[in-house]
């Protein structure tokens, strides 16, 4: 399947520090099993240092110190026709995805950002740099309408995307532009530099906030969070940076109605010896990665800033690391020449896939632990006897309702695809199934894990451009039926584009599995 890369059998990991030695897994308190992260293939076709790794919704992007920059289908790692790209005549030290994954940019120490069409592989348009300065890092705003550049002289340039127009340049003193990244918003951006400041930009290139001396020795990345926090006249923002300071830190950064901002620490995270060379949110936000001098790669909890791994394969220093957007994927790039690919596994082991699903001597006692949306039709006829609905259980059988099926009940399917006659019964028992809805949402589910619209514990979440996580069906017809706003904020989205909470299915599907269990 993974033509011309490495296979690493021998990757399953464990908690919390990682190598290559074995199979292993990780094991909760309560002693449930789980092979949380893997090591799918090792990718090895540059021929330098690998610099930077980029992900779009089906492709990987890597790019080196040979000049090249070769993309891969993610279906299987296999490299496309028209890989490796070369355009560059030196080092190539960032690239980045538009946002539906058309175009590729990259940027290098020709002083130049190259930007490729992914449909052919050619080059769309060259960009050079003002002041023909080698040029670090580029990033483009997650509404694909502005590109930045930052060059090893201190100059920031705002290129208008859709036009390769350049709109207006700034220049930051006596430090060369490392690291740059758009906020959620495609309305401002940060910039760090190798003097250890961070600063905070508008589309008008004004300096909305500087906070000095951010990492000591400078700074290497710098990465927003995908979601957005509004409470009234403010929104709110997270960032990540890292640095030569071998620290990566997490910042909250509110803007309010009177165009102020400010910046706040909120964690320090220290779990790795050297330098911390890259940084990168998961597509929800749940999780944060970084890559290390000390080898290393740790995977964090972004939100209770707590180390969850820390894996050890790379021979080299951890130079570039990145987040699938839609699968459940890290890749991770090294001075070793190469780039893993690792799998963060959903938490269900096979054997709680069968506590779930098997019907073989369950009672009500063991169906009461389950979710509703989990109950088996078996499940469904004890539940119907229970309740004195006996008379319905030979209707509900021919039909195949399970748990699911049931939450899914109207008055309508009740009368043209049930045949109950009865208005009364069919009042009846659409009384309970909310009653039933009401229980789970009372009965100790987390409320995050339950979707803001339909109030029901999620099987498909995903966030939508306000940085909410829905049920995808639910978010979908809402959509469709209320003009593109949002069910939380009331205000319009930006975009459509759903990504899948890969991370917020697993922390449910781990719930799921500790309540069969208890």
């Amino acid at each position: 399947m993974y033509s011309d890369v490495r296979r690493k059998r021998h990757g399953q990991l464990f908690n919390p520090e990682v190598n290559s030695a074995g199979p292993s897994s990780n094991t909760t308190e309560e002693g449930t099993t789980f092979q949380m992260t893997s090591l799918i293939c090792t990718l090895q076709h540059h021929r330098d240092d690998v610099n930077w790794c980029a992900f779009s919704g089906k492709l990987l992007a890597t790019c080196s110190g040979d000049k090249t920059l070769r993309v891969y289908d993610t279906t299987d790692f296999c490299e496309l026709p028209f890989s490796p790209l070369s355009g560059h005549g030196y080092s190539v030290h960032c690239c980045c995805f538009s946002a539906c994954g058309q175009f590729l940019a990259s940027c290098s120490t020709d002083a130049t950002v190259v930007i490729w069409s992914m449909a052919s592989g050619e080059i769309e348009s060259v960009l050079e740099h003002p002041g023909r300065s080698p040029v670090r890092v580029c990033a483009l705003s997650l509404d694909s309408a502005h590109l930045v550049s930052g060059a090893a002289d201190g100059t920031l340039a705002l290129w208008d995307f859709p036009s390769k127009r350049l709109c207006r340049t700034a220049t930051v003193n006596d430090a060369t532009v490392v690291a740059c990244s758009f906020s959620p918003c495609s309305q401002l951006f940060m910039t760090g530099s190798s003097y250890g400041d961070l600063r905070l930009w508008n589309l008008d290139m004004n300096q909305l906030h500087v906070e000095k001396n951010a990492h000591d020795l400078g700074v290497t990345c710098c990465t927003f969070a995908p979601s957005i926090l509004i409470g009234g006249l403010m929104v709110q923002f997270r960032l990540a940076s890292c640095g030569q300071d071998s620290q990566l830190k997490i910042w909250s950064i509110t803007k309010s109605s009177a165009k102020t901002c400010r910046m706040q620490l909120l964690h320090t995270l220290n779990g790795q010896m050297a330098p911390v060379l890259s940084c990168a949110y998961s597509f929800d936000g749940q999780l944060l990665v970084s890559g290390s001098v000390d080898k290393t790669v740790t995977i964090y909890d972004a939100k209770n800033a707590v180390l969850l791994y820390t894996l050890k394969t790379h021979e080299r220093y951890v130079t570039a690391c990145a987040f699938s957007p839609t699968l459940p994927l890290i890749a991770t790039g090294s001075m070793d020449k190469t780039v893993n690919i690792w799998r963060l596994d959903d938490g269900c082991s096979g054997q709680a896939e069968t506590a779930l699903t098997s019907d073989e001597g369950r009672n009500p006692a063991s169906r009461s632990k389950l979710l509703v949306s989990d109950w088996s039709e078996e499940d469904m006829s004890e539940w119907l006897v229970e309740e004195g609905l006996g008379g319905l259980v030979d209707k509900f059988r021919a039909n195949n309702i399970d748990g699911t099926e049931l939450l899914g009940l109207t008055k309508e399917t009740l009368a043209s695809e049930l045949h109950i006659e009865s208005l009364g019964l069919r009042s009846k028992l659409l009384r309970m199934v909310e009653e039933l809805k009401s229980e789970s949402v009372c009965s100790g589910i987390p409320d995050e894990f339950l979707c803001p619209i339909t109030r029901e514990l999620m099987k498909e979440p995903v966030i939508a451009a306000d940085g909410y996580s829905y049920e995808r069906e639910a978010i979908e017809s809402w959509i469709h039926t209320k003009n593109r706003s949002s069910p939380m904020t009331n205000l319009p989205l930006l975009t459509t584009l759903l990504i899948p909470n890969h991370t917020l299915k697993m922390a449910i599907g781990r719930w799921k599995t500790t309540q069969s269990q208890a």
